[in-house]
């Protein structure tokens, strides 16, 4: 939100530096990100302060002067001759200000033009190029005329990005030659409003704070309306009809009569500005004016248009949900179909506006308008919110505001505000009372807050009366008695909570005033509690730990995803979902209930620059409860999951290593193998399997202890294809992080380095071609005893000379004894042992036989 200094200094009488001013703001939770300075000179930056950027006026070069007469160039049709007077003596100044070109060759003016002028050597900004270049006025003949000096636009003053005319000040502006930067020289802070401050999405809740901040008392604008009640109004006042008070807590309408649309002052437009606003007339200026400065968003209709819509004298207003299928034009031209949930402001005709968000272009303020109905209504956030993400609407700035919270209370003085504005600057009367409907009225809460409960919860000892002055500065109603403060928070907060929500609420409001940089560090009194071990984390930061030392890389992706998006894995993951009630996107609507596809969808992001991927994530999945006890918990069961995905190519390519092979089933069941054994699981098993997502044939299943963990293999290759995969083969394992963490022992033994010498010895077997290499593992590892440390499966044959359905494996077996040195005796005894166990458990033979 961006606040102009002067716009300020209307509620408080502050004289301290801008930097000092984003201080303070700053720490008090308003960050001020940067500051524009606006002709006034930019004070020296120390280190660590916000950002500044802007242009100083030179006080003697850049003034307010007065335009007397404005002639033809006589070499050229698009540039004027304005005779200037600059307080000492008048210039000729060559310009092609298209918003002169009414006052040509009319004589001397009535009433001089009030502008912005600067002289020869003056530095200004460019009109002409898109940024900002500073250039310096010098002396130059264009079309036979010589220009020395110009009458300068904002965007060449730095004010805005407007450059079609030059600067028409109000006739109320001061005498030629007062320096410029005296008359609308500022500062405009950049403000990061996080939503906890919505509250303060509004100049005068910046200066309410800045109050608080500086111990000087605030003067909020003036809310008084002036009805004309000697004037017999030909127009009745519309009826107005709440068909849905939850959404739409209160609605206030104001009529004024045979207004005249026009430009707002200049002054207003300035302050729109350099806020960020663009003007458009009066009306809607004023309209947007008053909801930068007192926070609340209004609408103004055109009151003709919506009898006409009626054909009647009383048209009948009613906010409600809209009609199947119904459909509306807004503002900014575009056709939107409504959705059933949205809360919308209609008459008989049909809508006229999104409630709180946007109106619609059939009842829009024209040049062509005489009266006007003035609506400023609350409205339920959580509903704004929806509508605003399912319209796509988030440039909406009333939208904004009301998404986060608006109170109702500010919604008649906001109306009486812009109303009595209206009514000023557009020349128009209110001979009707303002209508105010209120069928849902906001009771500001009260905490109790023990003075003890202060020093607990801050370390420090702050004053009662201190306390007391904080919070009325803040608005808060207080009543004291003995040592516990009455708290009654005011009609603008939402944010204040009940019971201990509301006294930490409370707590928190002192100690931001107070000032965070001076709550000393301190001690805590309490005694440490025992530390206990987490074991679960421990072990998912032992397997975290593993897949990195093995190469991977870890992500952490959205725990919210879409069923289209976990679709693209297979379509048996279709649900039941958990479904947010306020998804911020339609692409985030739902709690995932695949991690696979989570980690699928950051590899697909990243395989387009990368030569290889290799990641892996630890986070849950959310399945929900089908069971109607009313005892079950309406939360939605976390299983912890593991992932994995593997694509491209086996080692980047370098000068070292210039082989492109890509990464194919073996890699993935590697890094599994190298997993269990490093997490100490030794009861498993790894067997061939069915799974939608992945490859027949090059799928296998894991089982440790005997319970079903996951899957793991080639991705499909119509699920590749969904997440566009190139060339190479996508590796990918899904398991169950549960059946993981549960078979890792809590602790382990760690043998010594042997003393004795190991035999090695290769044995080649053949066995009938369905028996898998995890069977003959199991029976060596068996037979094999203590004595045996490693088996290694490190060739696989099949031919004719083995005989058809029969394949030949060979180990490398690796005796060795812990108390001995072996013989080849012992290493033979001990070979038949497996040998005949092999034969009698599968029917093996050795190869050599």
């Amino acid at each position: 939100m961006k606040v102009p200094l002067s716009w300020l200094k209307d509620y408080i009488e502050i004289d301290l530096d801008p930097h000092e001013i984003a201080r303070l703001l700053t720490f008090a939770g308003l960050e001020v990100e940067s500051i524009n300075f606006i002709g006034l000179p930019q004070s020296n930056q120390r280190q660590n302060q916000t950002s500044i950027y802007g242009l100083e006026w030179d006080r003697n070069d850049i003034i307010v002067a007065d335009i007397t007469k404005v002639e033809h160039h006589p070499n050229a049709d698009r540039l004027v001759l304005a005779q200037l007077y600059d307080g000492e003596q008048t210039h000729t100044v060559l310009t092609g200000a298209p918003n002169l070109f009414q006052y040509k060759d009319q004589g001397k003016l009535p009433q001089p033009l009030k502008v912005a002028y600067a002289r020869e050597g003056a530095h200004l900004y460019d009109g002409h190029n898109s940024g900002q270049e500073l250039i310096r006025i010098k002396r130059k003949k264009i079309r036979g005329i010589e220009s020395y000096s110009m009458a300068c636009s904002e965007k060449e003053l730095g004010i805005s990005d407007e450059h079609e005319g030059i600067i028409v000040f109000d006739s109320e502006a001061p005498i030629a030659g007062t320096p410029l930067v005296d008359y609308i020289g500022d500062a405009v802070f950049d403000i990061a409003i996080t939503p906890n401050m919505a509250r303060n999405l509004n100049v005068v809740g910046i200066a309410r704070e800045l109050g608080a901040l500086t111990k000087t008392p605030i003067h909020p604008p003036k809310t008084n309306i002036t009805i004309a009640k000697s004037m017999q109004s030909a127009l009745e006042m519309p009826k107005i009809e709440i068909d849905e008070s939850e959404l739409n807590p209160r609605f206030t309408a104001t009529l004024i009569e045979d207004i005249q649309i026009k430009p707002s002052p200049y002054w207003m437009q300035l302050r729109l500005r350099m806020s960020g606003m663009r003007p458009i007339n009066n009306v809607v200026d004023i309209t947007n004016y008053v909801m930068l400065e007192m926070g609340q968003p209004l609408h103004a209709f055109d009151y003709d248009v919506l009898r006409a819509r009626s054909k009647t004298k009383c048209p009948v207003i009613t906010t409600r949900l809209p009609n199947s299928g119904e459909k509306i034009v807004t503002l900014d031209g575009i056709h939107r179909t409504l959705d059933n949930f949205t809360i919308l402001v209609a008459d008989n005709a049909g809508a006229l506006s999104i409630g709180g968000i946007m109106g619609g272009s059939n009842s829009e303020v024209s040049d062509n308008t005489k009266n006007v109905l003035l609506e400023a209504a609350s409205w339920d956030l959580i509903n704004i919110r929806q509508t605003v993400i399912s319209q796509q609407l988030q440039s909406s700035q009333a939208g904004y505001r009301f998404s986060r919270g608006v109170s109702p209370e500010i919604a008649a003085r906001s109306n009486y505000r812009a109303a009595e504005m209206i009514r000023l600057f557009g020349n128009g009367t209110i001979a009707h009372a303002t209508i105010d409907k209120y069928p849902r009225h906001y009771v500001p809460n009260t905490v109790k807050l023990r003075l003890s409960e202060i020093q607990r919860s801050l370390g420090i000892d702050i004053p009662a009366d201190e306390v007391i002055s904080i919070l009325l500065a803040l608005d808060f109603s207080v009543e004291k008695q003995q040592n516990v403060l009455h708290v009654t928070a005011p009609d603008h907060r939402l944010d204040i909570g009940v019971d201990e929500i509301g006294t930490a609420d409370i707590i928190e409001e002192v100690a931001r005033i107070w000032g965070f940089e001076n709550i000393p560090e301190t001690q805590i009194s309490d005694l440490m509690p025992r530390q206990k071990n987490n074991t679960l984390l421990e072990k998912e930061e032992r397997i975290r730990d593993i897949l990195v030392n093995l190469g991977l890389q870890e992500v952490i992706t959205y725990r919210i995803a879409s069923p289209e998006n976990e679709q693209l894995l297979h379509d048996s993951e279709n649900g039941p979902y958990v479904h947010l009630a306020n998804p911020i996107t339609p692409e985030r609507s739902v709690m995932r209930r695949s991690l696979l596809s989570s980690v699928l969808e950051c590899a697909r992001n990243n395989s387009r620059f990368q030569q290889r991927i290799a990641l892996f994530e630890v986070g849950p999945v959310y399945l929900p409860l089908l069971s109607s006890s009313e005892n079950q918990s309406n939360l939605p069961t976390e299983s912890q999951r593991l992932s994995v995905v593997l694509s491209g190519k086996r080692v980047s390519l370098s000068w070292a290593n210039n082989q492109s092979d890509s990464m194919d089933y073996f890699d993935i069941k590697g890094i599994i193998d190298e997993l269990l054994r490093a997490a100490h699981i030794s009861d498993y098993t790894v067997e061939s399997g069915n799974h939608p997502s992945f490859q027949p044939g090059a799928v296998a299943t894991l089982a440790i202890h005997g319970s079903q963990a996951g899957s793991f293999g080639v991705l499909h290759p119509d699920v590749a294809l969904n997440y566009d995969f190139g060339e190479h083969p996508t590796l990918a394992a899904d398991f169950d992080l549960t059946t993981f963490t549960n078979a890792m022992p809590n602790h382990y033994t760690i043998n010594p380095i042997p003393r004795f010498p190991a035999i090695i010895e290769d044995i080649a077997l053949i066995v009938d071609n369905q028996i898998n290499n995890a069977e003959v593992v199991k029976s060596i590892i068996k037979s094999g005893g203590a004595t045996l440390t490693n088996v290694q499966l490190f060739d696989i044959f099949r031919g004719e000379q083995i005989g058809t359905d029969k394949k030949s494996l060979a180990y490398r077996l690796t005796y060795q004894s812990e108390v001995k040195t072996l013989t080849d005796k012992d290493a033979a005894k001990l070979r038949t042992k497996i040998v005949k166990a092999l034969q009698k458990e599968l029917g093996a033979q050795l190869r050599s036989e």
